[in-house]
């Protein structure tokens, strides 16, 4: 195989403006257009933000009433949504009357709440008229937040489901049920902790907040640029290396921040060239990108916003979650991995040797503290401290910002300032330790706005019995089978997220769709963690498919063939989540309880259902490209694919068959002559 020679710095060079430009415009898809303010008006931005952050820190430690916590945290939201996200693009970089009109209006819906003091949510039930404006009007801004940030769809869908309280007894059964009018949705959704501030801005103000926070500590001490460049130093040399890097890249640099299009692009603006250079198409190359930044949102310890939901809804610990998704986690990577490895063998690739400014060694020698990101939030978790998660992400965030001192080219702080040889206020406006507190704040505008609308849409759910309505629909459609329940359900979260993002549609699926699982049986925690990963497809299900769009736009391929081989990439491990809910064997992989309480029994059960997942994902990886050692005839793709969806549904006889399967095609290829590369599509 010939070589070519790659510095490890400048694959980065060899992307266009014009490709980053694209990518940009993919980001502000999911997080909205941002408008670029400068002067006065972008310093009023910066101190709302950073006061913002000091707040939710300060609330870590302190005890804020739940109502006040979440009231503030949603003023905070809508003011900084309104002036940061223009009303159009025509609009943009400047703030508008009505900006600032919108903005006030946000911040007096909660001052009226906090004013009201108990007696406000004591008439809940008989709002007063006043009461009753200020809660239409939260809605309003609720809703042209969600739109300004989010887009169009998400307000839609949350509109339609508040024309079905309000419309209920006109729709034909079973979707029949008693109207609701304007006072008593507002005292449901304004004036109680169920509707607006219930669990999605309960998890945001606690939550959320402080990881968008602790992740902005990370990125402005050089913790992401130190990921790439390790996992760049690590690998190279062997035809795999290049999809190894962009594998093991994206877990170090996903895993803190929980965000798949930032982990694309950030990856992809640097790797992408490289992939190139080995042999991947653009497509193919683009696909894997997107794979490895969609691994950012099933990875501890952040797992996306949906993660923290997942805790509060089933009023368990957030150390708990991050153990259910340890074995996912590497199941997935395993695949990714496992595709690597045949994409060499199918594409006939050739080595690229990195010409690295440092080692990997030296590297992790001099930034060794940026590791302690991916353990330091479990560490506080786990005995002699047992500290909650929010103060568990608060002593994370104190850590890192400690440790960035520790080299002078990290620090959050110059040592100008800390030495008093520059002038200390204009020293701390330009510091990243205030750009961090300002980028957590601003990190969290769109999350938090999807939870506020999330809020509403649970609301009429509880309020008119909708999610037990669903239930009752789809075991009927599925004749109480739990599988064809499993497939139902699953096919739901997926229409679901081909509108809206994933944090929204695991809340709406998790109120409306869990429940027909839990009713055959299935483990709530089982049920949570099957539609969270369904959820999760939708970063790579278009119209919403960001992380693809946005890969395609780097490597310059075409957008709907990049989301496909995404799918070729992450499918193997997306057949996982049903050996959760098929079998009691199979919620072994989410190893509910802590380590102490698993047995020997426990322990090999775990191993046995861990093993024949592998080995399942393996087998269907196979069988998608058509290639193991070798070249695989049709009838090997098909036993493969067979053999890897009996292996997993978690039956004995099933997993049985499909480990001869695997054998069967094993023994074929191993007595095959060896055949030349052929590079197929």
């Amino acid at each position: 195989m010939s070589e070519d020679v790659t510095r490890l710095h400048q694959p980065a060079a060899e992307v266009s403006q014009e490709a980053l430009a694209r990518a940009e415009e993919m980001i502000e898809r999911e997080e909205g257009v941002q408008n670029k303010l400068a002067g006065w008006l972008a310093a009023l931005v910066t101190t709302i933000a950073v006061v913002m952050s000091v707040f939710h820190l300060y609330t870590a430690y302190a005890i804020v009433r739940p109502e006040h916590l979440r009231a503030i945290h949603v003023a905070f939201v809508l003011a900084l949504s309104f002036l940061v996200f223009p009303m159009t693009k025509r609009y943009r970089h400047r703030i508008m009357w009505w900006d600032w009109a919108l903005a006030l209006a946000g911040i007096a819906t909660t001052v009226y709440l906090i004013a009201g003091g108990d007696d406000f949510f004591d008439r809940s039930i008989l709002p007063n008229d006043w009461d009753i404006a200020f809660g239409v009007v939260l809605v309003l801004l609720i809703l042209e937040a969600m739109r300004r940030t989010t887009g169009w769809i998400l307000p839609f869908i949350t509109t339609c489901f508040l024309l079905y309280a309000f419309f209920g007894e006109i729709l034909p059964a079973p979707w029949t049920h008693k109207d609701y009018e304007i006072p008593r949705l507002v005292g449901h959704m304004y004036m109680t902790l169920e509707g607006i501030y219930g669990t999605a801005i309960s998890v945001s103000s606690t939550l959320i907040i402080l990881f968008t926070i602790y992740g902005a500590f990370l990125q402005f001490s050089g913790a992401g640029k130190f990921y790439i460049d390790f996992s760049f130093s690590a690998m190279g040399g062997k035809p795999t290396s290049a999809g190894r890097t962009v594998t093991l890249a994206s877990f170090l640099l996903g895993g803190p921040s929980g965000s798949g299009v930032a982990t694309t692009v950030t990856l992809g603006a640097v790797a992408a060239p490289m992939l190139a250079k080995v042999g991947y198409g653009k497509e193919e190359a683009g696909g894997l990108l997107a794979a490895g930044g969609l691994g950012a949102i099933i990875s501890p310890p952040v797992l996306g916003a949906a993660a923290f939901l997942i805790a509060e809804f089933l009023k368990i610990s957030y150390l708990d979650v991050l153990l259910m998704a340890v074995i996912p986690t590497c199941l997935y990577y395993l695949a990714l991995f496992v595709m690597v490895e045949i994409d060499v063998r199918k594409f006939g690739m050739k080595d690229v040797l990195f010409e690295t400014v440092e080692s990997a060694w030296s590297l992790a020698k001099r930034y060794w503290f940026h590791f302690l990101s991916l353990v330091t939030i479990i560490v506080f978790m786990m005995p002699p401290f047992n500290f909650s998660p929010e103060l568990s992400v608060f002593w994370a965030t104190v850590v890192s910002f400690a440790t960035s001192f520790l080299r002078r080219d990290t620090a959050l702080l110059s040592y100008g300032v800390l030495t008093g040889k520059e002038n200390v206020a204009r020293g701390l406006w330009n510091s990243g330790f205030l750009k961090a507190l300002e980028g957590g704040s601003l990190a969290v505008l769109n999350v938090a706005a999807t939870c506020a609308g999330a809020g509403l849409i649970v609301g009429v759910v509880t309020l008119t019995g909708l999610g037990l309505k669903f239930s009752s629909i789809v075991l009927a459609y599925a004749g109480n089978s739990l599988l064809l329940t499993a497939i139902y359900t699953a096919l739901i979260v997926w229409i679901v997220g081909l509108a809206v993002p994933v944090t929204a549609s695991y809340i709406i699926c998790a109120v409306i769709a869990a429940p027909a699982l839990m009713a055959l049986g299935v483990k709530p925690f089982a049920a949570h963690m099957f539609v969270f990963y369904y959820a999760v497809l939708s970063e790579v299900s278009p119209p919403t498919a960001l992380s693809p769009f946005a890969a395609a736009a780097i490597t310059g391929g075409d957008p709907y063939k990049t989301t496909l081989q995404c799918w070729k990439y992450t499918t193997p491990a997306f057949l996982v989540p049903f050996m959760f809910v098929l079998d009691p064997s199979g919620t072994g992989l989410l190893l509910t309880g802590s380590f102490k309480t698993l047995g020997e029994a426990d322990c090999g059960s775990i191993a046995l259902v861990t093993f024949t997942a592998a080995v399942g994902i393996v087998a269907i990886a196979g069988g998608f490209q058509g290639w193991l050692w070798k070249r695989c005839p049709l009838w090997e793709r098909a036993l493969l694919i067979v053999a890897g969806f009996l292996l997993v549904y978690p039956k004995t006889l099933f997993d049985a068959i499909g480990f001869a399967l695997v054998a069967v095609v094993i023994a074929a290829q191993w007595f095959r002559k060896p055949e030349a590369s052929i590079r197929t599509s």
